[in-house]
């Protein structure tokens, strides 16, 4: 039976406006679309959103998905056995957290002291990377070498002149957004720079999609440490920033 947009969003627990992105993107088309307008998807639709979903879990970009899972070599089967390996793993570290967690919380309600090592087991974040690693490893083998570690080559060829290049156009874009802050965020003179930070991230570092980009405008405002990197051009430019990131993917997804 075929599933309205909205059947799907709920199912997989995403937003119909990801599915919408996905669409656009050539990641995850609906099976048809009605006369009306109304995208309906298939069982196996909802197969491949599977994959999707579990891809982005391990860490890969939008981008790397789209090229494995069209991938002539792709196996779902195999996809699925090392989904299923590295998800043990962190299931293990997490039973290993709670752990810890009811120790501390026993600790100090009976005023018994921890060890430092005690304290901390669970939160090995070397092992979990070690785990990443090994499944990118597989997924290498799997799927292709060049996929997976594209971003890596991009940045490690980088020379000083490179990084000091790159470096510079962002300095000279926040410059010019926090130059505009009194046009507003629909501006467009800011729309036009915004979209051109977007530009830069993916020419220099890794495939921005608009919904990568919506997160990072997120993380300017919500972690500390971007927020006062970037309020020194100019106070309040990390929220007008964020603000202006969004209004951009918006119109980006409305196109």
């Amino acid at each position: 039976m075929p599933y309205k947009v909205k059947e799907v969003a709920e199912m997989a627990g995403v937003s119909v406006r990801t599915l919408h992105h996905y669409d656009q993107i050539g990641l995850l088309h609906p099976e048809t679309v009605t006369p009306a307008g109304y995208r309906l998807y298939t069982d196996q639709n909802l197969e491949r959103l599977q994959q999707i979903l579990f891809f982005k879990e391990i860490g890969f970009s939008l981008r790397e998905i789209k090229q494995i899972i069209d991938s002539p070599h792709f196996d779902r089967k195999q996809a699925l056995q090392s989904h299923r390996k590295w998800l043990l793993e962190k299931k293990k570290r997490l039973e290993e957290m709670i752990r810890t967690v009811d120790r501390t919380i026993l600790s100090l309600e009976g005023g018994i002291r921890m060890e430092g090592k005690e304290m901390f087991e669970g939160f090995d974040m070397t092992a979990i990377e070690q785990h990443r690693e090994k499944y990118a490893d597989e997924a290498k083998r799997l799927y292709g070498k060049e996929i997976v570690e594209e971003t890596e080559r991009r940045t490690s060829r980088y020379t000083k002149e490179d990084w000091a290049a790159i470096m510079g156009k962002w300095d000279e874009l926040f410059k010019r957004i926090a130059a505009a802050m009194d046009k507003g965020p629909a501006d467009p003179g800011v729309q036009q720079a915004v979209g051109e930070l977007r530009q830069h991230i993916t020419d220099s570092f890794y495939d921005c999609t608009v919904e990568i980009f919506r997160g990072l405008g997120d993380l300017y405002v919500n972690d500390e440490r971007f927020t006062a990197n970037i309020d020194r051009y100019k106070p309040g430019l990390a929220a007008f920033l964020r603000e202006a990131m969004h209004l951009y993917c918006d119109n980006q997804q409305n196109a």
